[in-house]
């Protein structure tokens, strides 16, 4: 019989998967969506939410309801190679490429680069991430403690500054959005353009990662029966896309009536600084220090736990998981120091190609009662989003990749053929038709033995 847990246990857990999620990118990039977004901000906004919530919330209940040991056990109903190969991908890019060399390199460049001189920029840099990455480091060889230093500590203390810079703009508006600037494809396809920078939280790929730790962590408390399981991950989901939708929509309001007073900034991290010196002063970069850097620490420990524990688990008879722990500290901390512009230019490909994926993963979890789980739906929606998120990734390579003839030919091939490709959702009718043809092929052949 599971354990009954009580309405704080669930707030406790949600805010721990809450505090999983959010760090410095989920600050930075709304506010910048808001200024280019301008007047459209509340319709960029909706769309932005869908992807910077919705999946997260649908990712974390599908491992939940999927009755899976995790992304791996999840990726397998199409193959194991797929499997190996998905998770690998999927962590390492939540993990030491791309989401965690960002936590250190926002904390800085954000809170303390404005500090120092351009010649000891990168002096300074490789100081403060060797710091970051120590602490986080500390806390990550205890995963037990993660409900504790994430939910009850590090979580609390992010969410009352920023509370402080969110009332006083409320309070204070800097301007009206009302018939604000609108910028570049947020003029057109506001909509489009915000579901698509939502991509950049990452929370969707992290959210198939994520999803595991909240099943175990219901697990512990002594919840055992899938259908708690499920109930469960929903329960505490339903915490964390509050508090998330709810500093999504003020950071993009706030961003979007920065616009009065300041010009377009380069990223949100430009805009931040801004808005927090207009309204605190000197104290406004000590403040905003604070925020980013309890909103980085507390990411940082999750993604390091996520990923150590996946590798261990995919390689049993390879590393520790210290070792593992270790290994994806010191690689993130390499990375950082080759700055945020460049980890946010590299990563966009990444996120084009591996977004469509998860989001085809996380809709087949909760389609797959109705199918029985047949292979062949899985197998062949995922082969045609993969088609088509190959094009959005070199579609969103950097021109030195993109302008080559052989890249352009293929580009003007998707331009030509892919409906929606243009806005970077090229790949939804693919996968309606990889959904729709499987199902129906699995309607009229029996799987084989030993497939769910």
């Amino acid at each position: 019989m599971d354990q009954r847990l009580t309405l704080s246990s669930y707030a406790l857990i949600g805010s721990m998967l809450f505090g999983l999620f959010f760090g410095a990118g989920n600050l930075i990039f709304p506010v910048h969506m808001g200024q280019e977004a301008g007047s459209n901000v509340v319709i960029a906004t909706i769309g932005f939410l869908i992807t910077g919530i919705g999946l997260p919330f649908l990712g974390v209940v599908a491992i939940g309801i999927s009755q899976s040991d995790g992304l791996f056990g999840l990726a397998s109903r199409i193959h194991p190679l797929y499997a190996y190969a998905i998770t690998i991908l999927l962590y390492l890019t939540i993990g030491p490429f791309f989401a965690l060399p960002r936590t250190g390199t926002v904390s800085y460049e954000i809170g303390l680069a404005p500090y120092i001189a351009q010649e000891y920029q990168a002096v300074g840099l490789a100081g403060f991430t060797i710091i970051f990455f120590l602490i986080a480091l500390v806390f990550s060889l205890n995963p037990s403690k993660i409900l504790t230093w994430v939910g009850k500590i590090l979580n609390p203390l992010f969410l009352l500054f920023l509370a402080f810079l969110v009332i006083i703009s409320f309070l204070s508006p800097m301007g009206t959005f009302y018939g604000a600037e609108i910028h570049g494809a947020y003029l057109k396809d506001s909509f489009f353009k915000g579901f698509t920078e939502g991509y950049n939280t990452m929370d969707a790929l992290a959210s198939l990662a994520f999803g595991i730790i909240v099943v175990q962590t219901l697990r512990n408390l002594g919840v055992q029966s899938p259908k708690g399981i499920a109930m469960g991950t929903i329960k505490a989901g339903i915490v964390s896309i509050l508090l998330m939708g709810i500093i999504y929509s003020c950071l993009a309001y706030i961003g979007a009536t920065s616009v009065a007073q300041y010009e377009l900034s380069a990223n949100g991290g430009i805009a931040l600084a801004q808005i927090a010196k207009y309204y605190f002063g000197s104290l406004g970069s000590i403040l905003l220090a604070i925020i980013i850097s309890l909103a980085c620490l507390k990411t940082a420990i999750g993604l390091i736990t996520a990923c150590s524990e996946t590798f261990l688990e995919l390689f049993p008879n390879s590393l520790s998981y210290k070792v593992y722990v270790i290994i994806f500290t010191i690689v993130s901390c390499l990375i950082a120091n080759i700055g945020l512009t460049q980890i946010i230019a590299l990563s966009i490909p990444v996120l084009m190609f591996l977004y469509p994926l998860a989001i085809t993963l996380i809709i087949l979890a909760f389609l797959s009662p109705l199918f029985k789980k047949r292979q062949i739906v899985y197998v062949l929606t995922t082969i045609c989003t993969l088609f088509a998120s190959v094009g959005d990734a070199f579609n969103a390579m950097p021109a030195i990749i993109k302008d080559k003839d052989l890249i352009q030919n293929l580009m003007a091939f998707y331009h030509s053929f892919l409906p929606f490709f243009d806005i970077g959702m090229g790949w939804v009718i693919p996968m309606i038709i990889g959904l729709s043809v499987g199902w129906l092929i699995g309607i009229f052949c029996k799987p084989k033995a030993g497939i769910v």
